[in-house]
């Protein structure tokens, strides 16, 4: 089933008819509320002036940001000088129609704007009021400064990820947003649960979301390890395997799969040897097991190494690049990618990774221009000309 398919069977989203007012910045607060977005509710980012951090992020054609457009691909656009009594105005209008607010800034920020739960609640009983912050909005850590690559650190993420690199000392940079992206996911299925929670009670609520505490659900293994005394096997048991030309991911995660890959690699014996036959002693011989696997993928090309370890029904992969691995026909069989326009021209995103047979699924066509909406959405709540231009820190003639 594609997501095209779907589109042409449904109208609407999941979460079609709801009203999001999206405060956040970033990676963590917009991946969050552009799932919403393609989920088909009606997301409306509110922005400063100069307009929101990624705006300016790379790659940047003719002024307009494709990672900005990534995460904020079916959103509507308004600007408000959150600092003016004007804006706050504004927002209190607006949330009486809201079903969701999302912020990320640091604890006590919103609270100082008069834009907190406290002071909305009143406002909306209904509304579902979500804060991603870096530890929580309460704790001896609440208003420390946090982004994704100083909560990897502070988890323990990235020295867990080191202690997979033998012979190394030194953490590794991580580029890859993960604390970002995985909190925003648990965001969104936080919401989701207080909207069907709000179905029976009527009532909304406040969902506080931990940066640090997502990560560490990324550790399960880790956090038992930390309590418990287990002897790590001397290679890690998830790691490359050499080919003649490159290398391969093997995964052996049972009885079946081991049995799969000393089989593929010429050796049905291992089975029952000594060293082998039994998962304790096969992590202390792992090292044995995995040099002897070697001895034969070195010997064949990556292609090859696949074609036999699949025949035999062990889970494995080339080391593809992101470029690589977008081009799969698997993806375009599913319609895995989205084209979208920003005014700088087109680009593609990822859609969400679930497919709906009764509902709509999908990134949204366009990501909106700085403001594009701010009028639409002001004049349709009620508000002047005037008064938008001031709650956008413009004097009414600008």
């Amino acid at each position: 089933m594609t997501i095209a398919e779907i589109d042409e069977r449904n109208a609407t989203g999941s979460f079609h008819g709801l009203r999001v007012l999206d405060f956040s910045t970033t990676i963590a607060g917009p991946h969050c509320t552009r799932m919403l977005a393609d989920m088909g509710a009606e997301v409306i980012k509110i922005e400063p002036a100069d307009g929101e951090t990624m705006r300016i992020r790379p790659p940047v054609r003719n002024g307009c940001s494709s990672l900005f457009g990534t995460l904020n691909a079916g959103k509507k656009s308004i600007v408000l000088d959150l600092k003016s009594p004007e804006a706050v105005d504004v927002i209190h209008q607006l949330v009486k129609d809201a079903d969701i607010l999302v912020e990320n800034f640091r604890p006590g920020v919103m609270r100082r704007l008069r834009l907190d739960y406290p002071s909305l609640q009143p406002l909306n009983p209904r509304l579902v009021y979500c804060s991603i912050s870096g530890y929580g909005q309460t704790g001896p850590s609440a208003e420390l400064a946090a982004y994704a690559p100083v909560i990897h650190a502070a988890s323990g993420y990235d020295r867990a990820h080191l202690a997979y690199q033998p012979g190394r000392n030194r953490p590794d940079y991580c580029g890859i947003y993960h604390a970002d992206v995985l909190t925003g996911v648990y965001a969104f299925g936080a919401i989701a649960a207080a909207l069907y929670q709000r179905q029976f009670g009527g009532r909304g609520q406040h969902i506080d979301v931990s940066m640090l505490e997502s990560m560490l659900t990324l550790t399960p293994n880790e956090v038992q390890n930390a309590q418990f005394d287990v002897a790590p096997p001397s290679r890690p048991m998830f790691g490359p395997v050499e080919t003649a030309d490159g290398y391969v991911m093997v995964a052996i995660a049972s009885e079946r799969t081991f049995q799969g890959m000393v089989r593929a690699a010429g050796h049905p014996e291992w089975i029952d040897d000594s060293r082998f036959a039994k998962y304790a002693d096969r992590r202390r011989h792992w090292v044995d097991l995995m040099d002897g696997v070697e001895s034969w993928s070195r010997t064949v090309t990556t292609a090859n190494c696949l074609s036999e370890l699949s025949v035999h029904g062990v889970p494995c992969s080339a080391y593809r690049t992101v470029a690589e691995a977008i081009g799969d026909p698997q993806l375009a069989h599913r319609g895995a990618l989205a084209e979208v326009d920003d005014g700088g021209g087109t680009f593609k995103v990822m859609n969400l990774p679930f497919r709906m047979s009764g509902a709509r699924v999908a990134a949204g066509r366009r990501a909106p221009a700085l403001g594009e909406h701010s009028c639409a959405v002001l004049d349709e709540a009620g508000f002047s000309e005037d008064r938008i231009a001031a709650a956008a820190g413009k004097s009414p003639s600008a």
